[in-house]
């Protein structure tokens, strides 16, 4: 089985503007890794510095991971087997770092290849072919821009769930309080099944969660 370095070619860290001192960890960070680690500054808004950061690598495979979200071991090894398998896009189910039995539950669904149990928690893996041909992340989205990929992804039927758990942060739900988030995020969705554009969505997550 190969090894993490014969898989990973590199990690691009794509900074939107940060003022917390990212920088300075990563290259603290990457002098101590065998692994190419880059940093790379980019407009800010996630489809714009995801879509930066798959045009600045090399690689045939591209894997996207929120900060606060940690992969299950061997994820490399699990992905480079589905694309060999012919899966060209997918995630990971995921849980979140904390007990509450509502988060537990969001949790168990995300095993299910259901639309309506995807999120940009979960990671994304695509072949790079797949993500230039489908155009990238549209930057018109400043947020759901990954639910707008995954969309045109289910649409094309070229979507799978890998079977292990990737961990994420319940930092958000906290913050805002559990059921409080879920109503907000649940109207998004809402919102965009009926129609809404980029524009209404971010309005309305302006306005009820980045507050």
């Amino acid at each position: 089985m190969c090894s993490a370095e014969d898989l990973i070619k590199e990690i691009l860290i794509v900074d939107g503007g940060s003022i917390d001192g990212t920088q300075d960890i990563i290259h603290s960070f990457s002098v101590q890794q065998d692994i190419t680690i880059r940093f790379i500054s980019s407009e800010k808004g996630r489809a714009k510095q995801m879509n930066t950061g798959a045009k600045e690598t090399t690689s045939e495979i591209l894997y996207f991971l929120h900060a606060d979200s940690f992969p299950p071991p061997a994820f490399d090894q699990l992905i480079v087997t589905k694309v060999k398998n012919g899966d060209a896009a997918g995630c990971f189910r995921m849980k979140f770092d904390h007990n509450h039995w509502w988060l537990k539950i969001i949790g168990w669904f995300t095993q299910f290849s259901g639309r309506a149990c995807r999120g940009g928690d979960q990671s994304q893996f695509i072949t790079k072919n797949l993500f230039e041909e489908l155009g990238g992340f549209n930057e018109s989205y400043i947020i759901y821009e990954d639910h707008d990929l995954i969309n045109r992804l289910y649409a094309r039927n070229q979507f799978v769930v890998i079977q292990e758990w990737l961990i994420t942060s319940a930092r958000r739900y906290l913050d805002h309080g559990i059921w409080t988030l879920q109503f907000h995020f649940l109207t998004i969705y809402i919102k965009k099944w009926r129609g809404a554009g980029p524009e209404d969505l971010y309005q309305y997550y302006k306005e009820n969660i980045a507050k």
